[in-house]
């Protein structure tokens, strides 16, 4: 079985809206549902674990319990950093789950084909992630801001949710890192600490995490063109 940890305790002071911005309705729709309705069309998923603020979760609650076609969820409270968050859904996930994703919640446009395409990598090599080519030149730069490199191109990708990997795997990068007191970026950089591998496997650029007022815009014109695209 599948288990979905969604983090969502973020404040969202970027997007200027005075409130958690998975509770913003893209199209008519809150992003959090539209999210969780993503993995819930997914019959290898089993279960979805909302992780938010302790401020919020009422308001969470009601609305997960009048949307519809969900599958059975949980909802938990999220910790003072991300890593902290992840590690409060791990401790909810259930026992005969065998494989853990962690998506953003904020990330309503994910596709059917990226899901599984990590679970897939996941279930193979132990961890997955979905990443796409990065675009742009990425340059180095030390504290003065002059420029020290500038990477290869081709080896530089964008990492996107979600994230996968087998439980036991994720389990023990976390408790590491509790250990150690390391706090990763991501949840692979947690798993990457182990030694194990990390599979990269193909993501979409319409697949973007939205953050600031400009990204709302963005994804209305990608939820357009999928829904076209679907009709």
């Amino acid at each position: 079985m599948v288990s979905v940890i969604f983090p969502a305790a973020g404040q969202g002071t970027r997007m200027k809206a005075g409130k958690n911005k998975v509770l913003l309705e893209l199209s008519g729709r809150p992003i959090l549902l539209r999210t969780l309705a993503s993995f819930s069309r997914m019959p290898e998923v089993g279960e979805l674990i909302v992780v938010t603020g302790r401020e919020e979760m009422e308001e969470v609650r009601a609305m997960l319990q009048g949307a519809e076609g969900l599958k059975p969820w949980q909802l938990v409270a999220g910790g003072s950093e991300r890593q902290y968050s992840i590690r409060n859904g791990l401790n909810h996930v259930a026992k005969e789950a065998d494989l853990v994703l962690v998506h953003d919640a904020a990330r309503p446009l994910v596709t059917a084909e990226v899901i599984r395409r990590v679970m897939e990598g996941a279930r193979a090599f132990g961890g997955a992630i979905a990443a796409v080519p990065e675009k742009n030149t990425v340059k180095i730069v030390d504290d003065e801001g002059l420029v020290v490199s500038t990477p290869p191109r081709k080896s530089l990708w964008a990492v996107q949710t979600p994230q996968g990997f087998k439980k036991d795997i994720l389990l023990e990068a976390n408790d590491r890192a509790e250990q150690e007191g390391f706090l990763g970026t991501d949840d692979a950089s947690l798993v990457e600490r182990l030694g194990r591998p990390v599979k990269v496997v193909e993501g979409d650029y319409r697949n973007i995490k939205i953050t600031t007022p400009e990204d709302m815009v963005t994804a209305e014109a990608f939820l357009r063109q999928m829904e076209e695209e679907e009709a």
